[in-house]
C-alpha cells in the first residue's frame, strides 16, 4: 500500500474543518410539514453528507431501506405517504447509529410507542451527544496522527504511516462497537442476573 502524506495530511485537515462545523439540525429544524419520499431523501442527503462519495453508492439511505424500516417497526410509519419531524428524527438517529450498530440494538435506543415529547428529548440529547463525539474524535485523530500532520507532539498513541492509522482507527471502531453492544445487553439485569467480575473470577477458581 503506497499513500501521499501530503494528500493525507490535506484529506485529515479537511475532515477536521468540516467536522468542526457539523452539527446535526436541532429539532426545530426539522421541517414537520410533511415530506414525500423523494423529498425526504433529498434531506437526509443534506444532512448526513459526511459520508465518502465511494460509501454514499453502496451504503446510503434509499427508498427501499426506509420502507423496510417501517415494515420492521424500527420507525414510525408516514401519515399518508408523508414523514413529518419523529420520522426524521428517527431515521437521523438510524443512519448515523446504523455505521456501528445493528438494527435490531439500535431499537434499544430509540424504540417506537414513545410520544412526541419523549422523541424530542431524545433526539435533543443524542444530537448534543453526536456533536461532542465528533469533537472528541477529532482530537484524538489529531493526537494518533501527529506524525502524518507534521506535528511536534507525540506519543505513544502516535502513528507513523497512513497504514497504521487505517489499522488503528478499525480496531478503535470495533473496540468501540463492542462496548456499545455489550453495555446494550446489560438493559434490565442486575448482579442476580447479569453476574459480576468478582463472581466470575470466583467461580473460575473453584474450577481450578
Amino acid at each position: 500500500m503506497s499513500y501521499d502524506k501530503a494528500l493525507v495530511a490535506g484529506k485529515l485537515r479537511r475532515w477536521e474543518k468540516y467536522l468542526n462545523a457539523y452539527h446535526l439540525p436541532r429539532w426545530e429544524e426539522i421541517p414537520d410539514f410533511g415530506l414525500y419520499m423523494e423529498q425526504l431523501i433529498v434531506l437526509l442527503k443534506q444532512h448526513l453528507d459526511y459520508l465518502p462519495p465511494e460509501l454514499k453508492e453502496e451504503q446510503f439511505i434509499t427508498a427501499s431501506t426506509i420502507n423496510n424500516y417501517v415494515r420492521t417497526r424500527i420507525m414510525p410509519e408516514p401519515v399518508k405517504k408523508r414523514y413529518y419531524r419523529v420520522h426524521i428524527a428517527y431515521l437521523l438517529i438510524i443512519c448515523t447509529l446504523k455505521q456501528g450498530l445493528s438494527i435490531a440494538l439500535i431499537r434499544k435506543l430509540m424504540p417506537m410507542g414513545i410520544s412526541d415529547e419523549e422523541v424530542r428529548a431524545r433526539y435533543d440529547s443524542y444530537a448534543q451527544r453526536h456533536q461532542l463525539a465528533a469533537s472528541f474524535f477529532i482530537e484524538q485523530v489529531r493526537r494518533a496522527a501527529g506524525p502524518i500532520l507534521s506535528h511536534e507532539d507525540r506519543d505513544r498513541y502516535s502513528v507513523e504511516s497512513t497504514e497504521e492509522l487505517i489499522v488503528a482507527s478499525a480496531m478503535i471502531g470495533g473496540l468501540s462497537r463492542l462496548l456499545a453492544e455489550k453495555l446494550l445487553l446489560l438493559e434490565g439485569k442486575d448482579l442476580s442476573n447479569g453476574g459480576s467480575i468478582a463472581e466470575h473470577g470466583q467461580a473460575s477458581e473453584q474450577k481450578d
